[in-house]
């Protein structure tokens, strides 16, 4: 099952790393929401960790995904250990401050709560109204443990063990560990799909010093990968001379010119789901390059002569593998002959993809950490929607068009 395990700002935190090995080992999969106090006790990089999923922990991490509202809508059981005082009458009243408290006002799954806090503040009146109105409600809220808590104090108030925590948890859905040979439910609306995606520039190279190359930075083709990877995906980055980034789970292979894309696309999408190409790959590369450094000769000039490469889009489309989704993109300019607009129109038709990105660039548009603009055609070139905002929003609207091409 999908259990979401929300962690609170108590000492306790710790605690819940446990919890989540132990539900991990029954063959569940875990989405951690910490909120952002307990950050101060155990860092998001051990939930992602251990987890092998993000944790994110402000309400506008990831707006594109509507984090806030799917990771309830998805949640089998939510599960938060520890839960603070604060957080008892948070979810009492009702209230969304953050992710997690978001994400309960829109689940309908099972909730159960692992309080911890001091004596005074778990037999506090306040408290414990709060805890009888949540479980008038339906929330399970285990009894804490008596024992040591933070400093020299003993008492109620002391997290439960783990096991008893995954005990309960289990009971409020009526299951347990994952039946051997089953497969742990995923999150997200690409889980499970095998995702292949192309960022960068290629370079082509003159001599053993000297390329043809071009402006693309990365930056869209990267966007698309932690955003597919954030929806469940197993996402693979054919990466053309990009030095950013990419986060743990995300299968990386660097190259630098067309022939050692088109190779390392064609072996990684043999066994994908959705391919989507949106490297800037060179159209021309040097008949032939020298193995030493050009120099001048005093002439002036220098003739270069150019072939063109291979059409790497072209060929993935005309293998017509079934249930292979592919995905374009055209970086256009227009001039004399038609507008940007139309060029990526007959593209599209002379490509024949599932769907054809376009985005107009030139004129500080496009390329680089700037706001993106995209088009999306179907194969007759015929629009099928619109994007602009951050290189991240457009990702998420373009996986949007391929969820909805795939339903």
């Amino acid at each position: 099952m999908r259990v979401l395990l929300g962690v609170t700002g108590g000492v306790a935190a710790y605690k819940a790393a446990i919890v989540l090995r132990r539900l991990k080992e029954d063959g569940h999969t875990v989405r951690v929401v910490p909120t952002p106090a307990s950050l101060q006790f155990v860092g998001r990089a051990t939930w992602e960790a251990l987890s092998g999923l993000p944790a994110t922990a402000e309400t506008f991490d990831n707006v594109p995904a509507v984090e806030h509202v799917r990771l309830g809508q998805q949640a089998d059981l939510v599960l938060v250990a520890p839960a603070t005082a604060d957080f008892l009458a948070q979810l009492a009243h009702g209230e969304a401050r953050d992710l997690l408290g978001n994400a309960l006002l829109a689940t309908r799954a099972p909730v159960v709560v692992a309080p911890a806090m001091h004596t005074e503040m778990w037999e506090k009146a306040s408290t414990q109204a709060n805890v009888a109105t949540l479980r008038a409600r339906g929330v399970t809220v285990i009894e804490p443990a008596v024992g040591r808590l933070t400093g020299p104090d003993s008492g109620p108030g002391r997290l439960p063990d783990p096991e008893d925590i995954v005990a309960a948890a289990y009971a409020a859905v009526g299951g347990g560990p994952v039946p051997a040979g089953a497969s742990p439910a995923p999150w997200g609306d690409l889980a499970g799909l095998r995702v292949v995606i192309s960022a960068g520039g290629t370079r082509e190279p003159l001599d053993a010093v000297r390329f043809l190359g071009n402006r693309s930075t990365g930056l869209q083709g990267f966007a698309l990968a932690e955003a597919a990877r954030e929806r469940g995906a197993d996402v693979t980055v054919v990466a053309a001379n990009v030095g950013l980034p990419l986060s743990e789970g995300v299968a990386r292979i660097d190259v630098e010119s067309s022939v050692e894309l088109a190779d390392a696309v064609r072996s990684s999408a043999s066994h994908a789901d959705v391919v989507i190409m949106a490297a800037a790959v060179a159209d021309f590369r040097a008949r032939e390059a020298s193995q030493t450094k050009i120099k001048k000769d005093g002439s002036g000039t220098l003739t270069l002569e150019l072939v063109e490469t291979e059409d790497v889009l072209r060929g993935l489309v005309a293998e017509e593998m079934p249930g292979r989704t592919v995905v374009g993109f055209a970086a256009e300019t227009g001039d004399d002959a038609a507008s940007a607009l139309e060029h990526a129109r007959a593209k599209a038709r002379r490509k024949g993809t599932d769907l054809l990105v376009f985005n107009p660039v030139g004129g500080g548009r496009g390329f680089g950490d700037v706001p993106n603009e995209v088009t999306m055609l179907d194969a007759d070139g015929e629009q099928v929607a619109r994007a602009a905002g951050t290189k991240l929003a457009v990702a998420h609207a373009v996986l949007d068009a391929v969820v909805r091409l795939r339903a």
